[in-house]
């Protein structure tokens, strides 16, 4: 039985994000797949203690204490991403040879100690993957530059291009360096294959797409009067549905004032937005009764809250892949998404099942938005086409474990080390 040790240096809490949520439903599928049957599973995971979570003889989730939390640089409603800003993880370190293949999914203490560990023990040289989660380089620009128009307010824009230039270089070649370690790289979409290929080679770079839960995220007629009864959201309009990370790497800002401009349109619409983060005052204080923030969601819940809605508004260029898109269009939201942004890979004709916006500009989404509040028959047409799409062309979580990366672990593996030998003592 081959060892894998998937290697998530992120916080595991309930109302983590989509990182997270994604090797849970891989270790989940790996637990009852026959497939997964001559694998040994290991998820490495941040956690506040150190402990085991066994869900299967062959498959456990394992929370390790990071040496240098991030939690102290962030708010308290960030503190789903937080990450182990430390340069090595002792604990993991002492672990990881237990394993046959290692697999990098970040760029921090985790992945660092697996590339420094594999460089050290030529002797037994370690097979080491990744996949790419997040792309910490555009969103460290992204939020360098909000927070230079937010700390140097009347400096020159110039400013906040150079220091979001610095943050992606210094952040860029950090990645490619550990991903240079790696045999093989996946990543979501065609588009991050070809980015890169150019800089690994395309023989090192293959496809690992996202699942969708089609039991859970699915359209729900009773949806609509559960968030009115539970939230107070009116029931009588258009609804706009945000569902993440309240912050401007989201493009959070950018939503925000073109509802605003939709309702000075005279449009009924309202914004319900599901997740917390630094922009929840402007929000309220922009919007104001109409909005409804709901704070973080756990998944079941959060279905119902997307069948409940009207339009699923997503306009961050940071993701990889965004899960919820996939989560709205399954749950019969009319999406709408920002042109060229890599969310736009779940959708098969664009115009059809999802809009696309040309422009990061307020005055273009509000318009978008508007289109669709005033034309119920589009918006239903959208909706529809929407969860069609998602029926027929989104994979389901077993499928991806299966096709994507069954044959990935099982290309790297160097041979068995025994069932059950992966499995560490939990501490505390």
């Amino acid at each position: 039985m081959s060892s894998v040790a998937v290697l998530v240096e992120l916080l595991r809490r309930e109302m983590s994000g989509g990182q997270v949520k994604c090797w849970e439903h891989f270790a989940h599928s790996a637990a009852r797949l026959p497939a997964a049957g001559d694998l040994d599973l290991t998820v490495y995971f941040l956690g506040e203690r150190e402990h085991v979570e066994h869900l299967a003889p062959h498959v456990r989730l394992v929370m390790l204490r990071p040496v240098l939390s991030s939690a102290p640089t962030r708010s308290a409603d960030s503190a789903e991403d937080v990450c182990d800003l430390a340069p090595h993880h002792p604990r993991l370190a002492a672990l990881l040879p237990r394993h046959d293949v290692w697999h990098l999914t970040h760029s921090f203490a985790f992945a660092a100690t697996a590339v420094r560990l594999a460089r050290r023990q030529p002797a037994r040289p370690a097979r080491l993957v990744a996949s790419v989660h997040t792309d910490v380089p555009l969103l460290a620009s992204v939020y360098a530059r909000y927070l230079a128009d937010r700390w140097l307010p009347g400096s020159h824009p110039a400013v906040g291009d150079l220091l979001a230039d610095r943050a992606e270089r210094a952040l860029r070649r950090r990645r490619d360096r550990l991903l240079h370690a790696c045999e093989k790289v996946l990543v979501p979409t065609p588009q991050a294959r070809a980015e890169l290929a150019a800089v690994l080679g395309p023989h090192r770079v293959a496809l690992l797409r996202r699942g969708t839960d089609h039991a859970r995220f699915r359209p729900d007629d009773g949806a609509r009067t559960w968030l009115a009864r539970a939230y107070g959201v009116p029931a009588d309009r258009p609804l706009v549905l945000f569902a993440g990370r309240l912050d401007a790497t989201k493009g959070v800002p950018l939503l925000t004032e073109s509802v605003r401009l939709l309702r000075e349109k005279g449009r009924a619409a309202h914004l319900v937005a599901a997740g917390s983060g630094a922009e929840e005052p402007a929000i309220r204080r922009t919007l104001g009764p109409d909005a409804t923030l709901l704070g973080p969601v756990p998944q079941d819940r959060l279905a119902r809250v997307y069948a409940a809605c009207d339009i699923f508004a997503f306009p961050s260029r940071t993701e990889t892949s965004g899960n919820v898109v996939a989560e709205a269009m399954a749950s019969g939201l009319a999406v709408v998404l920002p042109e060229g942004a890599r969310t736009t890979s779940w959708l098969t004709a664009p115009g059809r099942d999802g809009v696309v916006v040309p422009a990061d500009e307020p005055g273009a989404w509000a318009d978008a938005l508007c289109a669709l509040a005033d034309d119920p028959e589009r918006r239903e047409a959208l909706r529809e086409a929407a969860a069609a799409t998602a029926r027929t062309a989104h994979p389901t979580w077993d499928r991806v474990l299966e096709e994507d990366l069954l044959p990935i672990w099982a290309a790297a593996d160097r041979g068995p080390v025994g069932a059950g030998s992966a499995v560490p003592r939990a501490t505390g």
